[in-house]
């Protein structure tokens, strides 16, 4: 429904006026070590790595083997006492072992695999980047993405995107006082929290938690850009869409206008690296329901809708091609919404831009309905009017993101 409890909208129907209100490069151990069983791999997971590697899936599989392989070798070796200070496989999908020794690097190479003594090995890093979790304790190095121990570069490795801030100096120069133990390097990417938002969820507009609308749908565009779908007047005005006090995405464009002829759908711009959730939140109401599509359901078809404020409920699409006057209770003024489906769902202030599914096909977002209605239960009687998803998805161009 409407953007704010203080702002219910009361909605009419303009035309009955009635209220509506790749290498393998593996080492055979000189032990036997058992195979891994068949299958063991989850297929998605081969195909994927497979991919990203440009081989067949056999190959990957033959690589995940070996690597598990390897793994057990070492894991023997440890066993039996040999110290070890840390290990990674290298691009020949070989695994290198850090040892202290000669004793310990012959050992290891028995073993099948490879060894090599460190400058530092992984337990002296560990040291210098407590050292510098310390110092980012004392002040948040702003400009310093991340630091993080390499046992492959044998350093710690920080990453800057900005040097110019004071506390990137003084992390900078902390850094520097471990000498050859710390690698520098530049990225001007800024790191962010990533988040995944389900749709029905709250979000408060631009942070207030005093305004909120729920998450609608994601979908995406040619280019393969995020877009949050929602009711179009909780993104008017471009304002920033916050779920758990981080925003995630940007109201970008609306057909809604106060006190004109609208159309109740607009969309947001989801910040990189934050997505909206392919399954529609049920708030308790068994397991999250997965998006297939966005058929419409037929007059008289079961739809539910997931909102902040009223949570998970239930009733039948009523009719299509509905239009009404919505009356903001403040200041009177009136405003001509087309294009709505109606439904027996009730929802309440705070529900607008909810979803609306019947099945397991996305429906709509809520847009409004009587002001004062109180809902109470899954199936409560009620009455509520929704943006119709699949009108929204074809007037911006946008390809809905399935589960």
């Amino acid at each position: 429904m409407s953007l704010t409890r203080n702002r219910l909208l009361t909605a009419v129907l303009a035309i009955t006026a009635l209220a509506a209100t790749g290498t393998q490069g593996a080492h055979a151990a000189t032990a036997p070590v058992p195979a891994p069983p068949a299958g063991h791999y989850q297929p998605e997971m081969v195909h994927a790595l497979a991919q990203s590697l440009g081989v067949s899936d056999a190959a990957a599989t033959r690589r995940l083997d070996s690597q598990a392989d390897q793994q057990r070798v070492l894991d023997r070796l440890e066993r039996d006492g040999v110290r070890t200070d840390g290990a990674f496989f290298d691009d020949a999908c070989c695994l290198v072992v850090n040892v202290a020794d000669g004793r310990a690097a012959d050992a290891v190479r028995e073993a099948g695999l490879r060894a090599r003594i460190p400058a530092r090995g992984e337990a002296a890093l560990d040291r210098v980047k407590a050292a510098l979790d310390a110092q980012a304790a004392r002040q948040v190095p702003k400009g310093v993405t991340s630091w993080k121990v390499d046992v492959e570069t044998d350093t710690v490795t920080v990453t800057v995107a900005d040097r110019t801030t004071a506390a990137a100096r003084a992390f900078l120069a902390a850094a520097a006082r471990h000498g050859g133990a710390v690698r520098v390097v530049e990225d001007e990417d800024v790191l962010e929290a990533q988040t995944t938002v389900y749709p029905g969820s709250r979000m408060n507009i631009n942070n207030d938690p005093g305004s909120w609308c729920s998450v609608g749908f994601g979908a995406r565009d040619g280019q393969g850009r995020q877009h949050l779908v929602s009711a179009g007047h909780c993104v008017a005005g471009g304002p920033g869409l916050y779920f758990d006090n981080d925003r995630f995405a940007v109201g970008e464009y609306s057909r809604y206008r106060e006190g004109y002829n609208s159309v109740d759908m607009g969309t947001a711009r989801v910040d990189a690296g934050d997505a909206i959730a392919t399954a529609v939140g049920t708030w308790g109401n068994g397991s999250p329901i997965a998006v297939k599509g966005s058929q419409r359901a037929a007059r008289g078809a079961t739809v539910c809708k997931s909102g902040a404020t009223t949570g998970w409920t239930c009733g039948a699409v009523e009719s299509y091609n509905v239009s009404v006057t919505y009356t903001n209770p403040r200041t009177r003024v009136q405003t001509l919404v087309t294009g709505l489906g109606t439904s027996s769902v009730c929802t309440e202030g705070g529900d607008s831009g909810g979803a609306y599914i019947s099945g397991n096909q996305g429906q709509g977002m809520t847009s409004g309905g009587p002001t004062g209605q109180q809902c109470s239960g899954v199936y409560g009687a009620g009455s509520s009017y929704f943006q119709p998803l699949d009108d929204a998805l074809r007037y911006y161009g946008l390809t809905l993101n399935t589960n």
